[in-house]
């Protein structure tokens, strides 16, 4: 299958997720040279390892620079520790990358295609916002947002529920498992695929996930100009598991990181995983950390497919910690009075996790994948009212009026709302 197709189709017939067929790795010298390279060039290297086959050189370059036009700068928050600070772009959250290249990317395909394209998103809070942003205004493209009623943050769904035109936010009365569920199943109902044009901008889709690792490369980058490159370990704030799984595709690509740390909340079936080779998805439970709570993560199979579904061979790679509510909270209130670096709850759970994986000698990076002023009530009412800044972009969203179409969890409800669209 072409990449266009995979990425055109978002998930496959059998409701199994679109894997490259290899993986290109580096030559090493890329390694000893790339602190020289600027976040856009090294992204640019990468992505011809992903998509240079089908898309000419030229129209990728522009692709990588048109999405990335922000920084992710490396932050030094204790002698051994960096956070990647990834809220850098439009929306203050680490899937600003992959949203705005998908919708580029899907573009490109798309042009001079006479009928319209659907795009469904499921959201547990900083998905929705990325893909609505990135497709806003997209010509040929509508976005339907599926989230959770009541487990977002006011900030997150002020992002996607306000924009309106080609994007539509559909309030779930259900968890984010029932989102993602409603989105797969439309893939697979006859019906639906036969009238209209359908895909996926979650992490299922190959174009939303791949671009992440772009992420990972210049943090080694930024970590080499410190002179601090031996046995590097990063900590990822884990929910779907598709920022994670592109770290190890960076991995396979040859990228010098001794381990990755999968930081999770009390929704931890991966952990448990980890620890006991036995994968038993549940239903998830809300907390703090909500863009983390997912049941199910769909990209786990990327990674048992990675590895062979090898126990053994993952846990070499990848070690695991979980978090509860009130060590979330210890952490950001500890760390903002020591360190006076303001985590937010994700952030939180990747700062826990690497402290407490980190071996003597090792350099840390955790990714810090949202802005705290996304989560400002739970943020200030752990550290003080007041102590949040609202970004101006932040802010100018807070003006706008909610608009979504309240839904059940049942798919025929969803089903009959989009054949009638």
């Amino acid at each position: 299958m072409s990449l266009m197709e995979a990425v055109t189709t978002g998930l496959a017939s059998d409701n199994g997720l679109f894997m490259p067929e290899r993986i290109d790795e580096f030559n090493p010298d890329f390694f000893k040279r790339i602190y020289r390279m600027t976040f856009q060039d090294i992204s640019y290297e990468v992505a011809k390892k992903f998509f240079g086959d089908e898309i000419p050189f030229d129209v990728l370059k522009n692709l990588v620079n048109d999405t990335l036009n922000f920084d992710c700068p490396l932050v030094q928050v204790d002698p051994q520790v960096y956070s990647l600070e990834l809220f850098h772009g439009p929306t203050l959250a680490f899937k600003d990358v992959g949203g705005r290249f998908m919708a580029r990317l899907l573009a490109y395909f798309l042009r001079g295609f006479e009928k319209e394209v659907n795009v469904l998103v499921a959201t547990s809070g900083d998905t929705g916002s990325a893909v609505a942003n990135g497709f806003y205004k997209v010509p040929g493209i509508k976005v339907y947002v599926l989230y959770p009623k009541g487990l977002v943050s006011d900030i997150q769904e002020k992002q996607f529920t306000t924009l309106g035109h080609n994007i539509t936010a559909l309030e779930i009365d259900g968890t984010f498992d029932d989102c993602q569920r409603l989105v797969k199943s439309a893939f697979l109902d006859k019906q639906l695929t036969e009238s209209m044009v359908l895909t996926s901008a979650n992490s299922i889709n190959v174009a939303r996930f791949l671009p992440q690792a772009f992420y990972y490369f210049n943090a080694y980058a930024r970590l080499r100009e410190t002179g601090n490159v031996d046995d590097v370990v990063i900590s990822v704030p884990s929910g779907n598991f598709g920022n994670l799984t592109a770290g190890l595709f960076a991995k396979f690509m040859g990228l010098p990181v001794k381990r990755f740390v999968a930081a999770n909340n009390e929704n931890d079936i991966v952990y448990n995983y980890l620890k006991t080779g036995n994968y038993a998805p549940r239903a998830s439970v809300s907390t703090i950390a909500n863009a983390m709570d997912v049941g199910d993560p769909s990209n786990f199979a990327r990674i048992l497919a990675l590895y062979d579904h090898s126990h053994e061979y993952i846990t070499h790679d990848v070690v695991g910690y979980r978090y509860s509510d009130a060590e979330i909270r210890e952490t950001m209130k500890q760390v903002f009075d020591q360190n006076n670096y303001m985590l937010d709850p994700h952030g939180a759970v990747g700062y826990r996790a690497l402290k407490a994986d980190l071996k003597d000698g090792e350099a840390g990076i955790f990714l810090e994948t949202a802005h705290p002023a996304k989560f400002t009530e739970t943020v200030e009412n752990v550290l003080g009212k007041g102590t949040v800044t609202l970004p101006g972009k932040l802010a100018e969203f807070m003006k706008g009026e909610k608009k979504s179409v309240p839904l059940s969890i049942d798919f025929d409800d969803f089903k009959n709302f989009l054949l009638k669209k």
